[in-house]
């Protein structure tokens, strides 16, 4: 109960000696035996590393034995917390160091982590020595005050009793405080040394954000795979068949009079028209080809239906992730469309290279130059595309041209063979 919650006198002093306050005493008790004993293991094995620092005994069996013994005394730590305190202290998170026993050791060693629960239990013998003199101190002092007032009561002055008495009371009410301050202070320091620090909080914190950044785009990315779909299989159907009957009609109402028949032409053209619309649209959405074939056939595609030559070079190993597909494609769709509409160029040249765990994206015209980000949302929503998964992009156009549009896009080293089939 809080103290808000303590209405009467009476609740108050049953709270002063509840259970929460015997399982604060038990945990600063129970500290002493499990943390003395931890102690002296890791001071022996410390001793035991360094003597035989120069012989194979010291890394191939000391130095793992005793961090292994520093991550069990962990555990057994806080459990005792959580068991008796109701306290998790969450683990520090640990980067992939690998299987292999060398890098594990390696990593072990290197992580601050290790070196601060290294440091509490070293600590702890002494938090927890001062913890059991306090409180079982006060506790047994109390009590035994009690028994001796009860027993001399019949031979001894009236004095003695009282004063007994009145110690034993006083006892036994500071001993709920000091096990409670004992308790939260051996709490501060195994949050403080046990527990993650504020850099690892957000380093989990950055990845956290970076894991569900990864899912929202993932997720984007099957809704747009999800709309072009749809408008493939059914707008797109329904457009395809209208303009169909339009031609026939077109074609075979002959006797129709005049407006009828210029009416009948212009539905024909304007349905042709938005069906070319809708066909750029959903293409632009995220081509089919991209997914069937990679990224090699889809920016293949967009160069033929460039209106001005465009070289294409596609160097890639491997076959990167669906989004990381989708952006580089992106990229150089963008980057075609706004040499077609701004840049009065001859001629384009796209070179697109995978290796490395790094996808590059270069995009070159003869154009006239000048295209800057910060002037139109086509280039900057290209910028906050790349940005999506980690991506830089670099835009070089001097007025006068040429200008360079270089894309450099992260992806993780376990990408398919282009060989193999993506699962």
């Amino acid at each position: 109960m809080t103290p808000s919650e303590l209405t009467t006198p009476w609740d108050r002093i049953r709270a002063h000696w509840s259970a929460q306050t015997w399982l604060r005493t038990f945990h600063v008790v129970i500290g002493l035996p499990i943390a003395l004993p931890g102690a002296l293991a890791i001071v022996a094995l410390t001793v035991v590393s360094v003597v035989f620092a120069w012989t194979v005994v010291a890394p191939v069996v000391g130095v793992p034995l005793l961090f292994t013994v520093v991550s069990a005394l962990t555990r057994v730590q806080r459990s005792r917390f959580a068991a008796f305190l109701e306290v998790e202290i969450p683990p520090s998170p640990r980067r992939p160091v690998g299987r292999r026993p060398l890098k594990w050791l390696l990593g072990v060693v290197r992580a601050r982590s290790t070196w601060r629960q290294f440091a509490y239990h070293l600590l702890a013998p002494l938090i927890s020595g001062a913890g059991f003199i306090v409180v079982a101190g006060i506790w047994t002092g109390g009590l035994s005050a009690g028994t001796a007032a009860v027993r001399i009561r019949e031979w001894s002055d009236g004095w003695a009793v009282i004063a007994l008495a009145l110690l034993s009371g006083v006892l036994l009410t500071v001993g709920p405080w000091a096990a409670r301050g004992m308790s939260a202070l051996d709490v501060m320091a195994a949050r403080a040394l046990l527990g993650p620090s504020r850099s690892d909080e957000l380093v989990q914190r950055v990845e956290t954000l970076t894991e569900s950044r990864a899912e929202v785009i993932d997720a984007a990315d099957a809704e747009r795979r999800r709309i072009e779909r749809d408008l493939h299989d059914g707008t797109q159907q329904r457009l395809v068949s209208l303009a169909m009957k339009l031609g026939m009609a077109r074609a075979t109402l002959t006797d129709v009079p005049e407006p009828a028949r210029e009416a009948i032409a212009q539905a024909h053209e304007e349905a042709k028209h938005a069906l070319r619309e809708l066909r750029d649209f959903v293409r632009g959405l995220h081509p089919a080809v991209l997914n069937d074939q990679g990224l090699d056939a889809a920016l293949s595609g967009l160069a033929a239906q460039a209106p001005f030559p465009v070289r294409l070079r596609v160097d890639m190993t491997v076959r990167v992730s669906a989004t990381v597909e989708a952006v580089a494609f992106f990229v150089v769709s963008e980057a075609l469309t706004n040499i077609a509409k701004h840049a009065r160029a001859s001629g384009a040249e796209v070179v697109v290279d995978g290796h490395e765990g790094l996808l590059r994206v270069a995009v070159r015209d003869d154009g006239r130059g000048g295209a800057d980000a910060a002037g139109g949302t086509g280039l900057r929503g290209l910028a906050q595309r790349v940005g999506s998964v980690d991506g830089r992009l670099h835009i070089d156009s001097p007025p006068g041209g040429p200008t360079v549009i270089r894309a450099e896009l992260p992806y993780a080293r376990e990408a398919h063979r282009i060989a193999g089939e993506r699962s």
